[in-house]
């Protein structure tokens, strides 16, 4: 937890309280159903939670907004974002069934009143649209940007934030997979916002509808 006080302050006896509860949380689900890996599930905070709030270091999200978490997994980086803007709803959604039930349970016992959650395929999602999708390492950008550019919302950039459009945690050379892609997406390098050695070569990639 002190991970995240390192560079994250402004937060009310609420957000804090929630924070703490996380790590609890998903040791007693991690034992039930394993979506965290053993050897992560003790640096909780710095490669699951701080990761997922780089985007809040890169991007500030504003009440009535709608953001999508594609292929949610375990929770991240929807649930860490959805402490972080409580104003801002945050739609969680992934094919596995067995991971939801811990992201329902975290939600639930958390009392996130900000987040939905969505068992399907992201394909078969229609008559919706969200002003960003987010998403960790769940497939090539290439995929990721076909799935999500149907989904976002046609308008301009809103106050300081960017036009709608796909913000994705990605880590390693992103040369090929970008190149494949046939995109141009804005790339900001997490090492340069957090010092610990887990974010070198790690990055957040933002592609523009």
């Amino acid at each position: 937890m002190d991970i995240i006080l390192k560079y994250f302050s402004e937060f009310s006896p609420k957000q804090l309280e929630q924070f703490r509860a996380l790590a609890p949380l998903y040791k007693e689900w991690n034992q039930k159903i394993n979506i965290i890996s053993r050897k992560d599930i003790d640096s909780l905070y710095e490669k699951h939670v701080l990761h997922s709030l780089s985007i809040a270091a890169g991007f500030q999200f504003e009440g009535a907004m709608e953001i999508m978490d594609l292929g949610t997994g375990g929770g991240f980086p929807g649930i860490p974002l959805a402490i972080f803007f409580p104003e801002v709803h945050f739609h969680l959604v992934d094919s596995i069934a067995k991971k939801l039930k811990v992201v329902a349970a975290v939600v639930s016992d958390l009392e996130l009143k900000n987040v939905t959650i969505q068992h399907t395929r992201v394909e078969e999602i229609k008559n919706r649209k969200f002003d960003y999708v987010i998403s960790r390492a769940v497939a090539p950008l290439k995929d990721l940007w076909y799935w999500s550019k149907p989904l976002l919302k046609k308008q301009k950039a809103v106050n300081e934030n960017p036009p709608p459009g796909l913000i994705c945690l990605k880590g390693g050379d992103l040369t090929t997979e970008i190149m494949e892609s046939g995109t141009r997406p804005r790339i900001i390098e997490i090492s340069g916002l957090f010092t610990e050695d887990f974010f070198k070569e790690k990055y957040i990639l933002y592609v523009s509808k």
